[in-house]
């Protein structure tokens, strides 16, 4: 059996990985969930969380927001909104995001709007929460 598979990440604006991966793990609708060479076929929504995969002898941590991933017993691709390293994160905006969304809970809004400044909330505290860690 392969030691590896091949891996995509593509973000809305960038390609953010592409290359062999020896391990992924991604946060799931009902949890974490890890994939491997040889992973049977697999078909999921993402929502907003971290990922993280070990490539090139080390492990990459990244915040994700919502997304989809097909995984393949020889690859695997992700397509999310937004991908970001917890060195690309803006930590004021972040901040400053999750004061926004957390006034406008407060206030009067429609089901969507309500369901827009929810998704807006989770997106900064993963946000935050990613770039607080330390991976070392």
């Amino acid at each position: 059996m392969a030691k590896t598979f091949h891996l995509d990440i593509i973000a809305s604006d960038r390609v953010f990985f592409q290359g062999e991966c020896e391990h992924l793990v991604v946060t799931a609708l009902d949890g974490q969930l890890g994939i491997l060479p040889g992973h049977e076929a697999l078909v999921t929504s993402l929502p907003t969380g971290e990922l993280k995969f070990f490539a090139d002898g080390k492990w990459h941590h990244a915040a994700i927001s919502e997304g989809f991933m097909e995984v393949m017993p020889e690859f695997a691709v992700i397509l999310a909104d937004h991908c970001e390293l917890p060195e690309e994160i803006d930590i004021v905006r972040a901040e400053a995001a999750k004061q926004r969304a957390e006034e406008m809970l407060k206030g009067k809004q429609s089901i969507m709007e309500y369901y827009h400044t929810q998704a807006a909330l989770n997106r900064a505290i993963n946000r935050l929460k990613l770039s607080q860690k330390n991976f070392k």
